[in-house]
Order: structure tokens, then sequence, then C-alpha cells
């Protein structure tokens, strides 16, 4: 199963990606991820996107396009992926199609996840992650459970705020999508393997309903 699924910061495609990954035993390809892991080894790719992800800009299309291609070359996405995160843009989409196509692992859907631009800024501005285990938690959703410890100290989680996660860049955050990510929508829904999916509620109802729009997808 080759998916793809869209929708503003916020709006839960990192944790609906967990979901499915464990569900359908296929990798999430998180550009977030491999972009901040760049970012922390100080890779030459790294040393480019890390001014643009903090000011809440998309890095370029040549530097995801390069991060993008040597993860779906793993053997582990042979068998489908979960993409989280690309493509942004449709110079992106249009480059990934030529990649997939390339490797033989057509789209099976691209999902939507829509929710209201209020609950967006809060979900955001609330998100910490741990300084030693890199795991998030979010301070009105899901904070840490009480006495829990870090895997990787065994004491309290170290936690605090992405740059790109504060209030003030998250406006930014949000504008660039709706200029730049928002027309493919329109490009995958020409395509006929678009399905939209309201993300708003607890984690499990919203998890609920993208498996049936899933399975939906591939029966047509």
């Amino acid at each position: 199963m080759r998916i793809i699924l869209l929708g503003a910061p916020g709006s839960g495609k990192g944790t609906q990606s967990q979901r499915l990954i464990e569900r359908c035993h296929i990798p999430q390809v998180s550009t977030g991820d491999l972009l901040r892991a760049a970012v922390a080894k100080g890779t030459e790719l790294g040393r480019k996107a890390k001014p643009i992800m903090e000011a809440g800009q998309l890095v370029s299309d040549e530097i995801m396009l390069g991060v993008i291609r040597d993860r779906l070359s793993e053997p582990d996405a042979k068998r489908g992926f979960v993409l989280d995160g690309f493509p942004r843009n449709l110079a992106q989409a249009h480059a990934l199609d030529e990649l997939l196509a390339q490797l033989g692992q057509p789209l099976d859907a691209v999902v939507v996840l829509e929710v209201d631009s209020e609950e967006l800024v809060r979900r955001i501005s609330g998100r910490r992650t741990c300084r030693r285990c890199d795991r998030v938690f979010n301070v009105f959703t899901s904070p840490p459970a009480p006495g829990e410890k870090c895997p990787q100290t065994g004491g309290s989680h170290e936690l605090f705020q992405r740059p790109d996660d504060k209030e003030s860049t998250v406006a930014e955050r949000l504008k660039v999508y709706e200029e730049k990510t928002r027309p493919l929508v329109d490009f995958y829904a020409a395509r006929g393997i678009l399905r939209k999916l309201s993300a708003e509620g607890d984690v499990d109802s919203v998890a609920s309903r993208l498996q049936s729009v899933l399975k939906d997808a591939m029966k047509g």
C-alpha cells in the first residue's frame, strides 16, 4: 500500500502515519523527521535546511527530493510506504510521479486530513519534544503520563518547544501551506485517488475513519 497523507501542520499526519505503519507493516516516510535528523547530524542537506525551517518556510525542492529519493530507495520501502510531509507543492508532486514510475510503485491513495484553523494553532503551539529520546508530546492533548520516565535517561522527560512550533511561527507555516500545498488537493482529485477525511476528534476516532477511507480506496 502506497499512501500520501496531506494536511496542514498539526492536522495529525504524523500520528495517523504511526497507526498505519503499525497496522500495515510499512514504513512511515516523514520528510520532517528526515530533515530534522539531517540538521542534528550537520549534514550538507541539514545545514541548508536549518535556517529555512526555523523561519517557518518550506525547504527547496532540491533538498526535499534528495532526502525522499534516498529514503524510498531503502529496502523496507519496497513493500509500500506512508508519505508524510511530501509532496508539498505541484513541482514536487510531478517529480514524485516520475520517481515512483521509475521505481514501479504508483500511489494507491492520497488522503487529505481536514482540521479547523484555530484547532491547528492550538495543536501545534502545544507540541513539546524530549531532548533525550525525541518523543513528541502535546501539553494540551497528550502530555507525559504522571511519573513517566524518559527511556534514554531514566528521569523525567526534558521537554522543549521546537522553533517551528512556536505560535509566532505557526501562522506563517499555515499561510505557506494554503499557498503552496492546497493546490495538491485539486491535483490528486483530478487523478481520482484523493480522499477527504475530517481529522477532528480523538486519535482513535480519526484512525477508524481513515481505515474505512483506505479500504474504500483500495476497493476502487
